[in-house]
């Protein structure tokens, strides 16, 4: 089943939407502040995004500014009261794939998801997060918030193991043996320390990849 995050501190349009989507398949978590829908998309990407403009913390185009500075690809729909044009203009600029202005019928919201779910994909399993570090895996990348950063063949292939084992330790036996074994290259553990201090480097010392003393490394959120 596809999950839509919803921000939306109105509670009754949010049970609406949620209960009308989930008769259609599609699982909506709504989150009543800008602040929690960012912590969730840290922690896991959903297949799209529908998001309110005023929030009590904050306005949606500044999130979703934030959202295309991390995910590219990912659907966002802005589903709002402000209807002027210049609002309209300013969302799209924001980076919104569509923009639907309250009120609105529910089976007209359900085909605008589908289509753009048709066009895009489900890109949520594109992305790997960590605090402000992104991996996309269809470009083969990686930022650091908003700036992309300039890996080896063998750093990208560390991070990525790392991110994928997000929350579990991964032991140096592991990482040498999926990183360079596995391409018949034998070295020392050495190569990994230095590896492992170099991505450090780049990614600017993040507090999220952590040493676990004479056992490996984990990539845990902070933030």
């Amino acid at each position: 089943m596809r999950e839509i995050y919803y921000a939306e501190d109105d509670p009754g349009i949010a049970d609406k939407v949620r209960e009308y989507l989930e008769r259609q398949n599609i699982k909506v978590s709504v989150y009543s502040t800008l602040g929690d829908l960012k912590q969730a998309l840290a922690a896991r990407l959903p297949a799209m995004v529908l998001l309110d403009w005023n929030m009590p913390d904050g306005r949606g185009d500044g999130l979703c500014r934030w959202i295309r500075k991390n995910w590219r690809e990912l659907p966002v729909i802005f589903l709002t009261v402000r209807g002027d044009s210049a609002d309209i203009v300013s969302g799209f600029d924001s980076g919104a794939d569509d923009y639907v202005v309250k009120p609105f019928a529910l089976e007209v919201l359900y085909s605008r998801v589908q289509a753009l779910l048709r066009r895009s994909g489900d890109v949520s399993g594109q992305y790997l997060t960590c605090d402000s570090i992104v991996m996309d895996l269809s470009r083969m990348t990686a930022a650091c918030g908003a700036e992309e950063v300039n890996l080896s063949a063998v750093e990208y292939q560390v991070l990525l193991c790392l991110m994928r084992n997000k929350g579990r330790i991964v032991t140096r036996e592991k990482l040498l043996e999926q990183v360079w074994d596995v391409n018949g290259t034998y070295v020392n553990d050495n190569t990994l320390t230095v590896t492992v201090k170099r991505l450090r480097d780049k990614l600017h010392q993040p507090a999220c990849l952590k040493t676990v003393r004479s056992v490996g490394y984990r990539m845990e959120d902070t933030e």
